[in-house]
């Protein structure tokens, strides 16, 4: 027995699917969200259509265009925000390549020794030291120079190494370490150094939060808001 296909009546003009409706709201999702024009379409609906025997309350129309007026400085504010971000980032680049050629203070830093230029460092002692030893080490880990300071005041301890050994020999250029132990109140303690090192170049490729970094000698990176002294 032979089944005739039956084909879709047409819809009446201004009438859908139920299956073209679906379809065409995945195309256009729906947004909770009011913006600045939804709300005084709304508004203005409102007023057009309120009761003229029962209008809207003073206070109640005074209330909303009060809400319109904060949407509004809101909108403001966030463009304004916007763009102070984006100037400080220039001024931050800005301020990072003036330090290019400079020294800065980096925590924990190598120290590279370039013919036989004196290498200066800093330690905090913020209750001062009865007594302080520098070391300075090579590559390998190995104590070339060791250098023991007396008593010292509260502050910043200023540190030199002038390229040399315990024997009075100079070292060869390369990439050293100084390490410091203070004896303060009867306890050791090890200090963070702060090495000075010249800036290299400033990037914030790869750091994900716009963080600036100064890259200095020695193949290593700090931050420009971490840098506490800068020095020719």
């Amino acid at each position: 027995m032979a089944t005739a296909s039956a084909s879709k009546a047409p819809l009446p003009s201004g009438i859908v699917s139920y299956e073209d409706y679906i379809a065409k709201n995945k195309v256009k999702p729906i947004s909770n969200a009011m913006d600045q024009g939804a709300f005084l379409t709304l508004f203005t609906t409102q007023l057009k259509n309120q009761n003229p025997l029962d209008p809207v309350k003073n206070e109640a129309f005074v209330a909303q265009l009060a809400q319109f007026s904060q949407l509004e400085a809101t909108n403001s504010m966030k463009t304004s925000m916007q763009a102070m971000v984006e100037s400080l980032q220039g001024d931050k680049m800005l301020a990072g390549a003036a330090m290019i050629g400079r020294k800065v203070a980096v925590p924990n830093g190598p120290l590279v020794l370039l013919g036989g230029q004196p290498i200066d460092a800093t330690v905090d002692l913020p209750t001062g030291a009865d007594g302080v030893q520098m070391q300075i080490m090579d590559q390998k880990g190995q104590v070339i120079r060791k250098q023991i300071f007396g008593a010292q005041m509260v502050g910043p301890m200023k540190l030199s190494w002038d390229g040399m050994n315990d024997s009075g020999a100079s070292m060869p250029d390369g990439t050293y370490t100084m390490q410091v132990l203070v004896n303060a109140q009867g306890k050791a303690i090890q200090p963070v150094v702060n090495t000075l090192a010249t800036v290299r170049s400033v990037s914030n490729a790869g750091t994900g939060d716009n963080t600036w970094l100064l890259e200095v000698d020695g193949g290593k990176s700090v931050s420009l808001t971490d840098v506490k002294r800068i020095a020719y």
